[in-house]
């Protein structure tokens, strides 16, 4: 065993048999996935990954990693900087040589992969894709049909593939540093399929359980890419039926060239373009595997598939990242408006905008706020022209196109496979998008009307289970605000302040500069007031600012940030906002605002704290604020093992609440970073230290009558709602796709305590 934690971590190749899930921080999440499949029994062709350690040394033991990082340090939002630092990365990766003996290494795995004679797909594997909370699946490249004299370029190829504009713009916006992301590469022989296609074994926006498959003629790359518009199968979990078939016209294949080995687009024939891929019987057999794989990870997947003479080959499986809390399923468009275009409802919604028909790059500058995106097929190029955007039409692709996978993580209404949008619309022509139906109208949905349809179909919360441990919601920003209250939940257990000032793209210090601090105090009081108007009178607690210096920096005004080895350690939350108190007290007179207008169903959470002194001081200037702590209800965080071991004297200070925040706690507790490949793996929030830490809170708390919830990501799984239930915690606050789960798992346990004790 090495120092990472990974048992093979020296070794420059590991073979798929060989990798377990626990291998992650050495082959990625493609890597580590291939290997859990082919550990299940799963149908898995068989390959090699060259290991992400392969990559760290390399770029560290040819000394060129200082340079790589520094030239990759720039704004995401400028596209020339953007273009500038994947030019210098990739330029500085393939002119540097390769360490003959892990060269001699890569070939000779090769060389054993069906006696050196094999095309095979190289494919890049980053240690942060397929996370359960960000997917940067499709970020690296992938080469189908190599042989061994151009694998090493190739695999050097997907290395510097880790710094495409796309990939350093997605890591920027997910808060990932781009020195701490290492890359796997995926050496696996290649499937010659005939058909092929992507699985989900749930919806990919809404959750509900159906399986959905799509399928294509030819090599499963045209499918992911969106450059060809697949059949779509809709089948229902429960019993298998196929609820709904959608044949497209399949225009291009991807296939390999018989004489050269390279992958190429054909046209596919006549007869087949419009013929059925799959009959019912392949159509079974995949859902079987799907749910074979399901059952194995125990969470909804996205599996990429390849059927090669009647025989059904798994290529890839993960979790899906999209079932949002903040996509509008549900929503419906109303206008009477003719009927424009039809395509694939690939992301949900309705949103109303005029045209931007984007044919080149060079026209994306026309896309402002609130446009809509008509284009043949998104690229990885145009995701900032798609954030500004309302609503996304694409000619081709499918639901896991780049436009479709982009569109639901940003929560825009999506359309792909529409055929003919780029002719069909018009630049400037004010259209309707239905991402359920799939319908693109003519005209704008009235305000009341777009209200009135949301309002018709958005759950009631009278349907939710009834129990005695209350179950809440977190909520990010404001503007999902409308759909969390309409989970039913008993409040909302987590409101994050950073996000109000985050959205301004400017520091605090910064905003006052230029607006004032008035206009700063004012932009908190409007973001928790439509909050705290939404759930009235239910509680709405508001954690105050916690935001690490990694993510001030990015903003105006951020020059001066302090720059730190590991910003989750250093200066934020509570720390930083008695350490600058001019700010803090900005924030507590939004506060004093809100409670003067009426919102006595706000709260007030103080994050990061660690001893009862952080809280007697934060309590000493709220009361300076004119907040007062015996009438208002406030409480802590609990995310640092002091935290948790000091509170009884935490409980002193007068606190109402104390809120567990697993995902620090744990990593604290643990001595794990979780954004860190090497130890990733090691991250668990049901570990026994970790328990032990929130049980005995709940303890201490339950004898000073102080209530306790828990607000971080693990409130979602199940295993620790049955353990807090029994603790007798007060409360559980889940994310919005997970509350009704979360509401169910807690009446199940509670259920069967009341049943134990009259037993």
């Amino acid at each position: 065993m090495t120092e990472d934690g990974s048992g093979s971590a020296s070794k420059s190749v590991l073979w798929l048999d060989e990798i377990r899930s626990d291998d992650l921080g050495a082959v990625g999440g493609k890597g580590a996935s291939l290997g859990e499949m082919t550990a299940a029994g799963l149908p898995v062709p068989p390959g090699f990954v060259v290991t992400a350690q392969t990559y760290r040394a390399f770029i560290e033991e040819t000394g060129i990693d200082e340079e790589l990082f520094e030239a990759v340090d720039v704004d995401s939002d400028d596209s020339a900087a953007l273009a500038e630092a994947e030019a210098a990365a990739k330029e500085l990766i393939l002119d540097t040589e390769i360490p003959e003996s892990v060269r001699e290494e890569i070939l000779e795995a090769y060389d054993n992969l069906d006696d050196g004679e094999a095309f095979v797909a190289v494919r890049s594997s980053a240690t942060a894709e397929d996370l359960p909370d960000a997917s940067f699946a499709g970020q690296q490249e992938t080469f189908l049909n190599i042989t061994r004299e151009d694998l090493v370029d190739r695999i050097k190829h997907c290395w510097a593939s880790l710094f495409t504009q796309r990939a350093i713009y997605y890591r920027n916006e997910q808060g990932f540093e781009h020195d701490l992301v290492d890359i796997a590469v995926v050496v696996q022989k290649m499937v010659a399929a005939d058909k092929s296609g992507v699985m989900f074994t749930s919806h990919p926006s809404t959750g509900e359980p159906q399986i959905i498959i799509e399928a294509a003629w030819g090599l499963g790359e045209a499918v992911v890419s969106g450059s060809v518009s697949p059949d779509n199968y809709v089948v229902d979990r429960s019993d298998g039926e196929i609820l709904d078939t959608t044949i497209a016209d399949k225009k291009v294949k991807m296939v390999k060239d018989e004489e050269t080995g390279e992958t190429v687009e054909k046209d596919v024939e006549d007869h087949k373009r419009k013929a059925q891929v799959l009959d019912d019987t392949e159509i079974g057999s995949l859902v079987e595997l799907g749910e074979r794989a399901e059952d194995h990870y125990d969470e909804p997947q996205d599996i990429e598939w390849a059927i090669v003479d009647g025989e059904v080959f798994m290529l890839q499986s993960r979790p899906i990242t999209t079932i949002s809390e903040d996509s509008d399923a549900g929503e419906t468009a109303e206008n009477d408006g003719e009927v424009l275009v039809q395509g694939l409802g690939a992301s949900p919604g309705v949103s109303s905008g005029p045209v931007r028909i984007v044919r080149k790059l060079d026209q994306l500058d026309k896309v402002g706020e609130g446009d809509i995106i008509v284009t043949e097929m998104t690229t990885p190029d145009m995701v900032p022209a798609m954030k500004r955007a309302s609503g996304i039409i694409t000619d081709e692709g499918g639901m896991t196109s780049h436009a479709a996978i982009v569109a639901r993580e940003l929560g825009a209404p999506a359309i792909v496979g529409a055929g003919n949008a780029t002719d069909a619309l018009e630049d400037g022509q004010t259209v309707t998008i239905d991402g359920d139906k799939g319908s693109v109208t003519e005209g704008d949905v009235e305000p009341d009307e777009e209200t009135d349809a949301v309002e018709e179909v958005k759950p009631q919360s009278p349907v939710k289970p009834m129990t005695a441990t209350e179950v809440k919601v977190n909520v990010s920003i404001p503007e999902a605000a409308e759909r969390a209250a309409a989970t039913g939940a008993d409040g909302v257990g987590l409101l994050r302040m950073e996000h109000m000032i985050l959205s301004t793209n400017k520091t605090p210090e910064r905003y006052i500069e230029d607006h004032g601090e008035d206009a700063y105090i004012e932009e908190i009081v409007e973001g928790v007031r439509g909050v705290a108007e939404e759930f009235y009178p239910r509680p709405v607690r508001v954690r105050t600012l916690d935001a690490p210096t990694d993510e001030f920096r990015q903003l105006e005004g951020g020059d001066n940030e302090p720059h730190e080895h590991n910003p989750m350690l250093g200066y934020r939350g509570i720390r930083r906002s008695l350490d600058r108190p001019e700010l803090f007290e900005h924030e507590l007179e939004a506060f004093r605002r809100l409670f003067e207008m009426g919102y006595d169903n706000v709260e007030i959470m103080f994050p990061l704290v660690n001893d009862a002194e952080d809280v007697v001081r934060a309590r000493n200037l709220m009361e300076s604020a004119g907040v007062d702590p015996e009438v208002r209800s406030w409480g802590v965080m609990i995310e640092t093992p002091a935290a948790a071991l000091c509170i009884e004297d935490l409980a002193e200070t007068g606190i109402d609440f104390a809120s567990f925040g697993t995902n620090d706690l744990t990593q604290y507790t643990l001595a794990v970073d979780r954004n860190n490949e090497n130890v990733a793996q090691r991250f668990d929030e049901l570990h026994p230290a970790v328990l032990q830490l929130i049980g005995n809170t709940i303890e201490t708390c339950r004898e000073h009558d102080i209530a306790t919830s828990i607000c971080g990501q693990a409130g979602s799984k199940p295993e620790m709602v049955r353990f807090l239930v029994n603790e007798g915690v007060s409360s559980i606050s889940a994310n919005i796709d997970a509350v009704r789960d979360v509401q169910h798992e807690v009446k199940r346990k509670e259920q069967k305590l009341l049943l134990d004790s009259i037993r």
